[in-house]
């Protein structure tokens, strides 16, 4: 059996990953997969502390977290999209005034 541990680091690394694009990235689409990809590393942990413990919770909390995730992407997307009808950018820099 893995021991929680591993799971941890690959969901420290995973978040990791996720906070670079955030803060390194000029793209608002890719700045939306980096979010995801944090999420998805908190998901890793519920699920691997739901198995350390025994219990089937992480696994039930992540079921509602990914649930969420696909309605926040799809939202998002429409606003990613809406912005670039607008401004014809996807640059977060371009979008500092929130007049139309």
């Amino acid at each position: 059996m893995i021991p929680l541990n591993h799971y941890l680091i690959v969901s420290a690394i995973l978040f990791g990953i996720g906070s670079a694009g955030v803060f390194m990235r000029r793209n608002l689409i890719t700045i939306l997969l980096s979010v995801e990809i944090m999420l998805n590393a908190v998901n890793l942990t519920f699920v691997a502390f739901g198995r350390f413990i025994g219990t089937v919770d992480g696994q039930i909390i992540t079921f509602f977290v990914m649930t969420v995730a696909a309605a926040e992407a799809a939202v998002g997307l429409a606003i990613v999209i809406s912005l670039y009808r607008h401004k014809e950018s996807l640059n977060p820099d371009a979008f500092t005034s929130l007049k139309w």
